[in-house]
């Protein structure tokens, strides 16, 4: 049995839509959603706002498991992967899983960005507010540290 944060997001076609495609596509495994968050892009900043959120899961996938059915689901969302950073429909990245860290290119763990992005941290403290980032301390110290002038929680929206 493993436990996992996943941090989701879309800012093309139904954002919400995707991201409740997420949703029902962990529902077996689901722990916890955050509240829906609308984030400026990262990276590459000329692009439509996200809406992002994080997904605590438990289940007896492994690590490669939970990227493996990240991975499914965002096909089966139409995504296509032209640009890094770039738009997407979906976006499934395994942050943490407990216990497990992997310096595999395909699947570094804890995930190397998680520690500068609010898309992650901020939702993430909203479902644990005790949660720590391996490597990096207490996600709600990180939170303190970055400039969440570009975050906006949808209280509007629901993944449900």
């Amino acid at each position: 049995m493993t436990r996992a944060v996943l941090s989701i997001g879309s800012n093309l076609g139904d954002r919400l839509g995707h991201l409740r495609s997420a949703v029902e596509g962990f529902a077996g495994s689901l722990v916890a959603a955050s509240p829906v968050y609308e984030t400026a892009p990262w990276g590459v900043t000329d692009q439509d706002d996200f809406l992002n959120a994080v997904l605590v899961v438990s289940g007896d996938e492994d690590e490669w498991g939970w990227l493996r059915r990240g991975q499914a689901l965002e096909e089966a969302s139409g995504r296509v992967r032209e640009r890094r950073w770039g738009p997407r429909t979906l976006d499934v990245d395994v942050v943490v899983v407990d216990g497990v860290t992997s310096s595999d290119p395909s699947l570094l763990l804890p995930h190397p960005g998680a520690f500068e992005r609010a898309t992650v941290l901020v939702p993430w403290l909203d479902v644990e507010p005790g949660a720590v980032l391996p490597g990096h301390g207490r996600v709600a110290d990180l939170v303190a540290g970055l400039d969440l002038s570009g975050v906006t929680r949808r209280d509007d929206l629901s993944l449900r």
